[in-house]
């Protein structure tokens, strides 16, 4: 080999190398981490609830003793942040009723609060099935909805669950 071979051999190398070293792929972009808790979403999910005034018109069901005891139970134990043992008193609470959409709405809120976010949305879209069209219970389901789909990172489902909420809103009869 010659010096000239080795020379233009050189030259070829170093000029690759530095080719290489230009070419190097820019570091992955991270999508942005969602840091909203469950109690955070919870938090929304209780302020959309929350009437225009209080002549709204709102639907409230005629409740079993029975449920009703699981429902305070369930209460309590949310409260004391036991958050499996109210799950558990409101799924027995739904084994009774299965059909009662504040039950479950309720339990909907319970899997919010544990990060159970697709349980969650299909409580809250069955209870939208079963339940009024309209009032805070309407409300709370859609927002719900719209929390678990959130957090999921559905952004535009998220956004059709929230266009819903401002149907639930029917003013109260006007009494003369």
């Amino acid at each position: 080999m010659t010096t000239r071979t080795l020379i233009r051999s050189a030259c070829l190398l170093t000029l690759g190398m530095a080719l290489t070293a230009c070419v190097t792929p820019a570091p992955p972009v991270k999508a942005p981490v969602d840091t909203t808790t469950p109690a955070q979403r919870m938090a929304a999910v209780e302020a959309v609830a929350v009437g225009a005034d209080d002549k709204e018109l709102a639907v409230q069901p005629l409740r079993d003793a029975e449920i009703e005891d699981l429902r305070l139970t369930a209460q309590m134990r949310r409260q004391a942040n036991d958050l499996p043992a109210a799950a558990e008193a409101l799924n027995q609470a739904l084994l009774i009723s299965e059909g009662d959409p504040s039950i479950l709405q309720e339990r909907a809120e319970i899997a919010l609060l544990q990060g159970d976010w697709a349980r969650a949305e299909a409580l809250a879209r069955k209870a939208v099935d079963l339940g009024s069209k309209t009032g805070p219970l309407c409300r709370r389901h859609w927002a719900t909805i719209e929390q678990s789909r959130l957090a999921r990172g559905q952004k535009e489902n998220a956004a059709s669950a929230h266009a819903q909420l401002e149907g639930c809103t029917v003013p109260g009869i006007k009494r003369y």
